[in-house]
């Protein structure tokens, strides 16, 4: 039983995924939202620096019911949230470049979110923090 002391997450590592072409995947993020993709063997990806997004920007890790419909199709079993400087001009970007936008957003206070299916028929959220977010008391 872990008493809490040791063997802790530390933080999300990596997301992975299959896609029937990797290649042509990563490099439709390329295109669409300026990932720097590079091959790594059979694999394509890249990966993000510690300091590459803004101090108030943060990662969450959730489960969600069974049935919601927030990923998009029963087919997802998950979806990925990547962090954006402008919501509109990526989802703008994502449009330009084939994907399918999502028509609705959302504007809480902490951030703007909108949504995008990418070539493979992936739900992707994207992010934009806002200025600042409010710190919870405890």
């Amino acid at each position: 039983m872990n008493d809490g002391t040791q063997g802790k997450a530390l933080g999300v590592g990596g997301v992975f995924f299959r896609s029937p072409d990797p290649a042509a995947l990563a490099d439709w993020y390329r295109q669409a939202l300026g990932l720097s993709i590079e091959a790594w063997g059979t694999t394509h990806g890249t990966s993000f620096p510690p300091r590459a997004m803004p101090p108030n920007a943060f990662t969450v890790w959730s489960v969600f019911a069974e049935d919601t419909q927030y990923f998009g199709g029963p087919q997802q079993s998950y979806m990925v949230n990547l962090v954006v400087d402008d919501l509109d001009a990526a989802l703008a970007n994502v449009k330009q470049a084939g994907g399918e936008v999502a028509p609705e957003k959302e504007e809480h206070e902490f951030g703007r979110f909108g949504w995008f299916t990418d070539p493979d028929g992936n739900r992707v959220e994207l992010w934009e923090p806002p200025g600042e977010i409010a710190q919870a008391d405890g």
